[in-house]
């Protein structure tokens, strides 16, 4: 679909969404965009111009279809999938993909750390996804030296960076917000630093006794992104990784970091979302979303979870979704999913499945919360189905249609019970929605209770 969009913008300088948006030009991206969330495409381009909103699309990503992360649009929700050296590979990672879009990812990311080629894996992804692909860059950078991390060098940084623009990754997680200055933060922490990305600068930069070189190199990384339209997803490397460490002095330093270099990336046009934590307790969400608009001028926040207690494993993808509809309900503008799997191991089929329904639910939960316009209108089909005993239309209106009927069809799987007035739970005789008061019964009501009292025996 892309394909002749992009041939009109190869070989210029800077081909960002953000740079048309800021000329003033509308690109079929962003007619695109519009019409996916209906909003005006005046709105789209403003939002963007400012840069409260992204439409992450690599001009080397032709088979995508533009979506935009922003407070103005529907709040969105992010798949993790990637390779580990302990299992997993291409195959399994693709089938996870069309697994992910299948129940409604916007944005996928590829965590790859082994288990194959990261190159043909990656770019197996690319090709296989008509929705934003994301990546981690340092991953392949600290393999690209053999695990040695006190052997990276900048260079090793910005050649696997331009590597992952060239593929065609939209978007990029990049750890330049860590300084040097922060580390002496975590001394009281419980859990330390969390972000494997975030571990790999700071063993780095304990090791050689220098800046981040990510920081000082940031402006080199911007020129990358110009030239393919990548947009930045700046690493939340000191996210807190329990609620004790929550909103601490690290993670705050960071940010402020992280805001001073979404300003620098927008200087170039260069589109910019911001990571945020982690795990946070529930009174502190509203806290964690305001600051991150205060410190970041409103570029889209993209948090992970939050966890909003630490004593579930197994069952991370409800403790997170918890906050991550707080999040989104406070202006969150993409959240990261967490599977069953979460502290624990590489999530299979099944629990991707999981954690994407349980942040759909979030998302879904918060544009209600936000009253975006027709946000609710599937909610208000699926009642009249429900209310109806149209069994089959409320597993078409559900986020997991195949789930729902599995669920029903347990106790009820004969043909005859899609269009009984019961299910399982009430059986025939106690369905309290089988009591269908019409409009004249209660005109009638209305008369008597204007004439009667009604004696409480």
């Amino acid at each position: 679909m892309r394909t002749e969009w992009v041939a009109k913008r190869r070989g210029q300088s800077n081909v960002s969404q953000m740079h048309y948006a800021r000329q003033g030009v509308i690109t079929e991206e962003m007619h695109y965009v519009a019409r996916r969330e209906n909003l005006p495409v005046d709105l789209i381009r403003d939002e963007v111009a400012r840069g409260r909103m992204i439409i992450p699309a690599n001009i080397n990503h032709t088979n995508l279809e533009p979506m935009a992360i922003g407070i103005a649009s529907k709040c969105k929700v992010n798949a993790n999938i990637g390779a580990s050296p302990n299992s997993s590979n291409l195959q399994e990672e693709v089938d996870k993909l069309n697994l992910a879009v299948k129940y409604g990812a916007d944005t996928v990311m590829d965590l790859s750390t082994g288990g194959g080629n990261l190159d043909e894996i990656r770019t197996a992804i690319i090709k296989a996804s008509p929705v934003p692909i994301g990546t981690v860059p340092v991953y392949q950078a600290l393999e690209s030296v053999h695990g040695t991390i006190e052997n990276l060098t900048a260079d090793d940084f910005l050649h696997i960076i331009e590597k992952h623009a060239q593929q065609g990754v939209d978007y990029q997680t990049i750890h330049a917000g860590i300084l040097i200055e922060h580390l002496p933060l975590v001394r009281n922490r419980l859990t330390g630093i969390v972000s494997r990305g975030g571990g790999i600068l700071a063993r780095w930069m304990l090791h050689h006794h220098k800046q981040n070189p990510l920081y000082t190199h940031f402006q080199d990384i911007i020129e990358i992104f110009k030239r393919y339209d990548v947009s930045f997803s700046l690493g939340d490397s000191l996210r807190p990784g329990c609620t004790h460490d929550a909103s601490d002095e690290a993670q705050l330093a960071e940010l402020k970091t992280l805001g001073q270099l979404t300003r620098k990336a927008w200087e170039d046009d260069v589109q910019v979302m911001v990571e945020g934590p982690g795990h946070v307790p529930m009174d502190q969400i509203e806290f964690n979303v305001r600051k991150q608009m205060e410190e970041c001028s409103e570029a889209p926040f993209y948090v992970l979870g939050p966890l909003v207690t630490d004593i579930a494993p197994g069952y991370d993808h409800i403790t997170s979704a918890i906050g991550a509809a707080m999040a989104g309900w406070y202006g969150t503008a993409m959240l990261c999913y967490v599977t069953p799997k979460e502290h624990l191991g590489l999530p299979d089929a099944e629990d991707v499945r999981n954690g994407l329904i349980a942040y759909k639910i979030a998302a879904h939960a918060a544009d209600i919360a936000r009253h975006r316009p027709g946000a609710r209108d599937r909610d208000d089909e699926l009642s009249k189905a429900r209310y109806n005993f149209d069994w089959n239309r409320q597993f078409e209106l559900s986020l997991d249609p195949e789930r729902a009927k599995e669920y029903h069809d347990e106790t009820l799987p004969a043909d005859i019970y899609k269009t009984a007035e019961f299910c399982s739970m009430c059986g025939p005789k106690f369905c309290p929605m089988q009591t269908k008061v019409d409009a004249d019964a209660l005109t009638e009501l209305e008369k008597f209770l204007a004439k009667e009292t009604v004696t409480q025996s």
